[in-house]
């Protein structure tokens, strides 16, 4: 049973790393004070050294509610890592060559997702725009790195993506991929000594109490090696806090599917948890 990190909110506000189970969830605070940015420092040992050490702060409260396992990191993301990836966008794309050209190219497509405020953890709504027609989920494998690159952990994420705004002009892609609620992440990090490759990952949609889109994909059908992705990312960037990175999605909806407000997207990855959130629109449909 894979052992994992999480990160409540207390009943008096206040935030707080705890460790636990993949399978039952937090079970004990670890000590206050405690960062994942420090956790994530240098080569990441003290990931794993909290998640399976024996230094403890006591039980979880009553009351506690788990975020996003997030804090000072960054999250990026790689695109057109799978075939099933690659043929959606350059169905939706007026320059479908692009993404045929990324998808076997040496330099991988990443890209920054959020900041670590402004994720979206389980139970939170997740958004889609105003001004766009064309919305999905993306759910995502998510590497946790050290600040030194290594892959010391994983998560569920989930890149919620306006695909009516990134086919209009690949040059949109931030204001496709970067909005309020676009980004979630969670339940729990899971250390790498833990699980490991290949993870299958499963998404069901629900609409009116009903299962309206679902699908399934392994990480086996990357077209990327894990550590080549968070090999490029590292390249010229420093991540003192360490850092999140998606691995993109090999699911996609059928072409005519569209996320509404009030739908739920259920992301499973087997061994790392379930994320579930409910959609809500965001921002103006027009400049003021």
């Amino acid at each position: 049973m894979p052992r994992a990190l999480y990160r409540l909110r207390l009943p008096d506000g206040s935030a707080r790393l705890a460790r636990g189970e993949v399978a039952r969830g937090p079970l004990e605070l670890l000590p206050d004070g405690l960062t994942l940015g420090q956790l994530l420092a240098g080569d990441g040992a003290a990931l794993a050294a909290a998640v399976l050490g024996t230094v403890g702060a006591g039980p979880v409260p009553a009351g506690a509610a788990l975020l996003a396992p997030v804090d000072a990191q960054e999250v990026w993301a790689a695109g057109v890592t799978y075939l099933r990836s690659r043929d959606a966008r350059m169905v939706e794309s007026a320059g479908a060559s692009v993404y045929d050209h990324v998808y076997a190219a040496s330099r991988p497509e990443l890209f920054f997702k959020s900041t670590g405020w402004r994720v979206r953890g389980p139970g939170e709504p997740i958004g889609i725009r105003a001004d766009s027609t064309w919305d999905v989920p993306e759910p995502e494998l998510t590497l946790v790195l050290a600040a030194s690159g290594s892959i010391v952990g994983y998560t569920v994420g989930d890149d919620v993506s306006s695909r009516s705004i990134e086919g209009e002009n690949p040059l949109y892609l931030p204001q496709a991929k970067i909005y309020d609620g676009s980004c979630a992440i969670g339940p729990a990090v899971v250390p790498a000594t833990e699980v490991g490759p290949p993870f299958e990952i499963r998404l069901e949609i629900e609409r009116d109490g009903r299962v309206i889109s679902s699908g399934a994909t392994s990480t086996d059908g990357l077209r990327r090696d894990l550590r080549e992705l968070a090999s490029h990312l590292m390249r010229a960037l420093a991540m003192p806090a360490g850092a999140f990175l998606m691995t993109g999605t090999g699911i996609v909806p059928e072409d005519r599917f569209t996320l509404r407000p009030g739908d739920r997207v259920h992301v499973e990855i087997d061994g790392l948890g379930a994320l579930e959130n409910v959609v809500e629109r965001v921002g103006a449909e027009e400049a003021s």
